[in-house]
Formats: structure tokens, sequence, C-alpha cells
């Protein structure tokens, strides 16, 4: 006895399911021990191709004006190349290549203004915004990211010796972009990696700022300009992010939110503003910890996690509090946080029961 055969596409169609050509064939991924021999393979090429062009191109380094057009024409072929062929490869090439002409326009800057000072960062931080903006790569726009958020911290030690503002102005930058992060659907990625950029330069930037130092070594703050707001500016604009990130969560979340909750998380955010006041910097990682949990990122969560243990291992290693006073924060900060995380949970499942059952 012969059994008939039919198609899978005829029977999906009497299903009611249409299929055109080119559905149901699964997207193949590159293997990422691929991705990073490609990328290894990438910065090798460039390093032998810039060596080669230092080689002949040695007369630059000499005029300014030479090395900046030579800069900026690397740094164009560099969009041009990741614009018209993408992959791993060709990215990293091109990454390379740019960070090169990056490193030229800098040196031409350097020697323009005549010293390391802020007129020279706040150029870099306009090119590195720039650059964020407009390249067509992933890796380059948290990398120029990174770098703005760093050359903005080393404007303002600087100029006006108040490095904690850099750390709460990126605060306040990537909430804002985590927080709009699904508003433009086609630039989803993108705007990812600008916040990941963003938190690794918060990260680099508390790192040091506790030093009293900024982050070319030996050159201290010279006490001048905007130095009577150090350090309690940047856990202002912290607490500021915090409260604006409350806020809107409470406004998406209006009917899963108990009636105390309210009151009792801008207390948290006053308590916490107290703690602030002996550890620097502890705001900060408490709004990546909240960011975090607000969009549902664990890894964001994670950066908060290690800016709040920075912020309490400067603190413990700071010799102008006795260690009573170290111990006696420490214990009111951990009272707070739990105190919080209970209000939050309990508050939160109470306006869910309220709401279903309206």
């Amino acid at each position: 006895m012969s059994r008939s055969i039919t198609p899978l596409r005829e029977r999906l169609g009497r299903a009611g399911i249409t299929m055109t050509e080119g559905e149901g064939e699964p997207t193949l991924e590159t293997p990422w021990f691929v991705r990073a021999l490609q990328a290894f393979s990438g910065w090798l090429a460039a390093l032998f191709l810039l060596g080669f062009i230092a080689m002949g191109v040695a007369f630059v380094v000499e005029s300014s004006a030479a090395a900046a057009m030579l800069g900026l024409v690397m740094i164009v072929g560099a969009f041009a190349l990741l614009k018209a062929a993408p992959g791993d490869f060709l990215e990293h090439l091109a990454l390379a290549g740019s960070l090169t002409g990056q490193l030229l326009v800098a040196w031409a800057l350097a020697d323009a203004v005549g010293d390391m000072n802020a007129s020279l960062w706040w150029s870099l931080l306009v090119l590195q915004v720039i650059l964020a903006v407009v390249m067509p790569s992933l890796t380059h726009r948290a990398f120029s990211a990174f770098a703005a958020s760093l050359a903005l911290y080393l404007a303002l030690a600087e100029g006006v010796s108040a490095p904690s503002l850099a750390g709460g102005l990126v605060v306040l930058g990537l909430t804002a972009i985590w927080l709009n992060e699904f508003r433009w659907p086609a630039r989803l990625r993108a705007v990812q990696a600008l916040g990941y950029g963003l938190l690794l330069g918060l990260l680099a930037i508390q790192a040091m700022e506790h030093f009293g130092q900024s982050l070319l070594i030996g050159r201290y703050y010279d006490g001048t300009g905007l130095a009577w707001l150090e350090p309690w500016a940047g856990d202002a604009l912290g607490m500021l992010a915090l409260l604006l990130l409350i806020r809107n969560v409470f406004q998406h979340h209006a009917g899963a939110v108990a009636p105390g909750l309210r009151a009792a998380a801008y207390g948290a955010v006053a308590v916490l503003m107290l703690l602030s006041l002996q550890a620097h910097g502890l705001s900060q990682g408490a709004v990546v910890v909240v960011l975090g949990f607000a969009i549902a990122n664990r890894l964001v969560m994670g950066f908060g996690g290690l800016l709040l243990l920075l912020s309490i291992t400067n603190y413990y290693y700071w010799l102008e509090v006795t260690l009573l006073t170290k111990a006696m924060t420490l214990f009111a900060m951990g009272v707070v946080l739990l105190a919080i995380r209970w209000a939050m949970r309990r508050g939160w499942r109470t306006g869910e029961a309220e709401g279903s059952g309206q």
C-alpha cells in the first residue's frame, strides 16, 4: 500500500499558516572563539600596518598640523571601513586605526595648547562624544563613551578641581540612557553600548577619585576653582539621579505600589544621602543597583554591586575617621539597605494585591 507524503508547506497552508521564501531558515551565529580569533587577527594586522605607516611618515609627529590631518584621515577611514564592510576582523582593524588617529589628534592638540590642561581634555571630550554618536560599531561606541567619561573627569579635575562632579554627571547620563533604552528600538544595541561604556567609565572614575590625584600619575589637584564642592557635589548629583529614577519607577508601576511605600522610599533616599556624607560614592553605587533592578538587567546590577563595594572599601581605608565611626556607619548602611529591600518587597506585593482586588 502506497502512502502519499504531503509537503510541509501544503500542510501549513491548510492550517492557515503562510510561509514566504527565506522564512524558517535558522540564523547561524559565529562561535565566540572564532570571533575572538578574528578580533586578534584584526589587531595584529593593524599593528603591522600602523608600524609600517609610522616608519614611512615619522615626520608627522614633528608638525601638529600634519599629525592632526593624518589623525582625522585615519578616523574617517575607520568610519568608512566600518560602514562599508562589517565583520569582526575589519571592525577591530578599523578600531585600531581609529585609536591611532585619535592619539595623533590628541598629540596635535597637546602641542597646540602647550600642556595637558583642561582645554585639551574638553577638546578630547567633544571628539569622543562625536565618535560615540556617529561610529557604526558597538565596540567603538562603548570605548568612546568610556573615553568621554574619563576626559570629562580629567577636564573637571585639571580645570576646576572638582573631579567628583564627573562621577555625578556620568551617573545622570547613564540613568537617562538606560531608562530610555527601548525608546528607539532600531538603535537598541547602540544605546546599550553607550550605557555599558559609561558604566565602565564610572567604575574607573570612582576607583581613582579618592586618591586625590588625576588619572595622570603624579598630577595632583591644585585646590582652586570649585574645590569647595568636593567631594559632596558628586554625591548630590547621584542622589538627584536616584530621586529621578525612583520617580520614574513609581510612574510606570503606579498600581503596584502601596500607599506608604513612596514615603518610605524617599525617606530611605534621605538616609542614604546622610550616609554618603561619610562614605562618598555610596549614592552612585545605589543608583546603579536600583537602575539594574528597574530595567531587569543583571549586568547593570553587578556593576552597581562593584561600585558599592568600592565605595565601602574606600571608606574603610579612610584614615581621617576612627574605626568606631566607620563601624557605626557601615552598620547603619546595612540596616538601611535591608530595610529598603524588605519595604519594597512587602509594599510591592501589597500594592499588587490591592490592584488585583479592585
